[in-house]
């Protein structure tokens, strides 16, 4: 089943297109990790998954619904971010008992566990938290409601490694035992690739890729070797990223569309051919140049 149905979508501030002809879909029950650089949409398109914005042009719907002040989006989704306005007159415990009255999946057990186990206090006051203190109440709330969809924009802000790496766990834990749809938004791929069934990237409010995260780890391959037998091999390929790596020496990323035999040649030729990780793959199809921060010099 398809949860969230996004055809041609564009949403524009000031004249400045944040989302541009964007078109996809998510499928029921499974993590979605949405990866963009600062600027990429990220934001913007979860906000109008959300309901909290309302598209420029084009169209989205989430359970066969427009979810602009959508009474039914409302109830089955959950928006987790760092600028969240939760009641500054309830404590901590207090929310999570008032929240129960709103999504029909609460699971209060399993908050008060999380809560206890990351030592929150729960007398105390989420505006009263640290940054890293409030992202984590923040994902203990997205996690207890268990809502058809969940929504994490850039969830583990402020936190340090040893608290995401337990809230990854917990998110898992509970995904596998309460399937729902996910998505979550991050710079960081490595950190959550493992948590990871489709990555959907961004850039300039567009779609790159959208693919099984198992099939983005095939995607791109390197090639290192003579600048003149790189340039040969390379001339009919994708190029996503090129540097040099020391006299007459190359390595670049390439679109992985290698035959076995192609494979077996290169090598001959003396050409080395590396994996590219899922993560270093986005960061240079993300990239405004393919040879990243080096051309700033290289053109100087």
């Amino acid at each position: 089943m398809t949860v969230i149905e996004c055809r041609g979508l564009t949403k524009v501030y000031g004249g400045a297109k944040a989302l541009n002809n964007l078109s996809c879909n998510i499928e029921e029950n499974k993590i979605t990790g949405l990866i963009g650089r600062n600027g990429a949409g990220k934001t913007t398109l979860l906000k109008i998954i959300a309901g909290f914005l309302k598209e420029t042009s084009g169209e989205l719907t989430v359970f066969s619904e427009n979810p602009f002040n959508n009474l039914l989006v409302s109830a089955n989704v959950i928006f987790i971010h760092d600028q969240m306005n939760l009641p500054t007159s309830l404590n901590l415990k207090e929310i999570l008992e008032t929240a129960a009255s709103f999504y029909e999946n609460w699971d209060h057990d399993l908050a008060n566990r999380l809560l206890e186990y990351f030592s929150l206090n729960p007398l105390q006051h989420h505006n009263g938290l640290s940054k890293g203190m409030k992202s984590t109440f923040n994902v203990i709330f997205g996690l207890a409601a268990r809502v058809p969809l969940t929504l994490f924009d850039e969830p583990t802000s402020g936190m340090d490694a040893a608290v995401r790496k337990d809230f990854y766990r917990a998110l898992l834990k509970d995904y596998l035992a309460h399937p729902r749809t996910i998505i979550i938004s991050s710079h960081h791929l490595n950190e959550i690739e493992d948590l990871l069934e489709d990555i959907l990237l961004m850039k300039d409010g567009k779609e790159l890729l959208h693919l099984p995260i198992a099939d983005l780890k095939e995607w791109g391959i390197g090639l290192q070797g003579k600048t003149a037998i790189v340039d040969e091999w390379t001339q009919n390929k994708e190029l996503i990223y090129t540097k040099s790596v020391g006299f007459d020496q190359s390595y670049v990323v390439v679109r992985n569309d290698f035959s076995e035999s192609e494979w077996q040649k290169a090598r001959i030729a003396g050409l080395e051919l590396t994996p590219v990780t899922s993560s270093d793959l986005c960061v240079y199809l993300t990239s405004k140049t393919k040879g990243g921060i080096d051309d700033v010099f290289n053109k100087g």
